[in-house]
């Protein structure tokens, strides 16, 4: 490494943040760009370990230490190239993925890890910046017709390696514009959509088409479809959220938290917003769902001037440390305070929701609460929540939004149409590492194949869905796996 002493000598450090004031006033992203003296350093303080623990934690198999080395040294076309030969969309993942490569960094153990995401979301900003990033059209072109279906984070990526392997891609999504949850689920103040547009942009000129305005499976006959290609890949995501079943859950005012997400952001995409506006402006808003989706909606509801936010947890706090149970390199599930909940939230942790109480007009007035305590196992993991005598009680609230994350993919239309099998937990049933479905051009991938998950997990997945899919119609494939990690292939 260029710097050997460098994590003895520096801590620390990420990028400064508008204040929350500030914040709230616009949705637009407050992160600041590092100065180039604080970014040298930060890369500096990668370790050169005998064995860099960080290549495994990563989903994508990316090769940090490599890529740290050549921002230390000023390499920024080299950095690039270490850093795009696995990732085709580092400027989403470095925007928000939480980084379990930072969890598996050796220096971790005993000092705070290597700001790997920061340096990684600095080196494409600044290759964009230094023209480093062209379209790069395949010369040779494989005569094969392949669709993929979702232009999610996983339908994105298999697009872009599809393409690279010669051949013909076009990408379907029945929302208005490519991005899946990307554009529609995800805040602008965490990722603004240009930044979207200008990889769409590339990802045209190099040859990929995009459909849109079109659900496949509703009205097609699916059989024809999946004939008239020589591959599909399915990529649609896991779309049905969890519901909370409980005595007056029908009341006006509770919604999902995809519904409410996705309505802002296509507000200030001047989508058109279809069904009723949901707006959080002056009312008592309850979030119940502790996870990112969940802060997500706490920052929207900042936004929109809400009186108050809350947010629900049933679980019980985590911890701000590691503790026995969740030893390095283990991914751990500590206390995570997000930039929204410094914009303003109460937060609770280990209370149930019971019941939605409305006025007579059926309206959402309140909710009804009790604190729970959890029982443990050998491992110190919950089990079992028992409620906490004398602790029910009303909470005031107008909004509630359901933030517990996802069951499935949507069954009706595109899979009860193709005839593709399903798993026990519901997702597309493929065969693990092989990502082929019981109908043999088809391959499913993302969170469509394994289950909500993390966008840096659906580009790998469909990147590697993309390898298998390549084998499948050509023999064999040149594309990278993310197993070939040493591999420096700018494909």
């Amino acid at each position: 490494m260029g710097k050997v002493t460098g994590f003895l000598e520096f801590d620390r450090e990420l990028p400064q943040k508008s204040s929350p004031q500030e914040r709230l006033e616009n949705y637009n992203e407050f992160v600041q760009e590092f100065e180039p003296e604080k970014l040298n350093q930060q890369a500096a303080r990668c370790m050169n370990c005998g064995i860099p623990f960080c290549h495994s934690g990563c989903p994508l198999g990316n090769v940090i230490p490599e890529f740290n080395d050549a921002v230390y040294q000023g390499k920024w076309e080299e950095a690039y190239l270490i850093l795009s030969s696995t990732n085709n969309f580092p400027e989403f993942t470095g925007r928000i993925c939480p980084a379990p490569c930072e969890a598996a960094c050796v220096l971790g153990i005993n000092k705070p890890a290597v700001a790997i995401e920061e340096i990684e979301k600095h080196i494409i900003e600044i290759a964009f910046s230094k023209g480093f990033v062209k379209p790069n059209a395949p010369i040779l072109k494989s005569g094969k017709k392949v669709a993929i279906i979702g232009s999610g984070p996983a339908g994105l990526a298999a697009a872009a390696q599809m393409n690279k392997a010669g051949h013909a891609v076009t990408v379907y999504e029945r929302d208005d514009q490519p991005g899946g949850l990307l554009r529609y689920g995800i805040p602008d103040f965490k990722l603004e959509k240009s930044i979207i547009d200008r990889r769409l942009e590339i990802m045209k000129q190099e040859g990929i088409q995009f459909v849109c305005n079109t659900e496949i499976g509703v009205n097609d006959d699916m059989k024809a479809f999946i004939d008239r290609h020589d591959a599909v890949i399915m990529a649609a995501g896991s779309t049905i959220p969890r519901n909370l079943s409980i005595t007056g859950r029908d009341l006006k005012g509770i919604h999902f938290a995809m519904d409410f997400l996705k309505q802002q952001n296509k507000e200030l995409n001047n989508s058109a917003i279809l069904g009723e506006r949901i707006f959080a402006k002056a009312k008592d808003v309850v979030v119940i769902g502790g996870g990112d989706t969940g802060s997500d909606c706490v920052g929207t509801s900042n936004r929109q001037h809400a009186n108050s936010v809350k947010q629900f947890e049933l679980m019980v706090q985590p911890p701000q440390q590691r503790n026995e149970n969740m030893p390095w390199p283990i991914y751990p599930m500590l206390l995570k305070t997000t930039s929204s909940h410094e914009e303003g939230c109460e937060r609770f942790w280990g209370i149930n929701t019971k019941a939605f109480l409305g006025d007579l007009k059926g309206n959402l007035r309140a909710i009804l609460v009790s604190d729970v305590s959890w029982e443990l196992d050998a491992l110190g993991r919950p089990i079992k929540f028992n409620e906490v005598e004398g602790s029910e009680r009303e909470i005031p609230c107008q909004l509630v939004l359901l933030a517990m994350g996802f069951l499935y993919p949507q069954h009706l239309g595109l899979i009860q149409n193709s005839g593709l099998e399903l798993d026990d937990r519901g997702n597309v049933k493929a065969a693990e590492g092989q990502y082929q479905t019981n109908i043999q051009k088809v391959f499913a991938a993302g969170d469509m194949r394994r289950g909500q998950s993390l966008v840096v997990w659906a580009i790998s997945e469909g990147r590697e869905a993309a390898r298998k899919a390549d084998e499948f119609l050509m023999g064999k494939s040149n594309l990278p796996s993310k197993d070939r990690i040493n591999e420096y292939v700018n494909m």
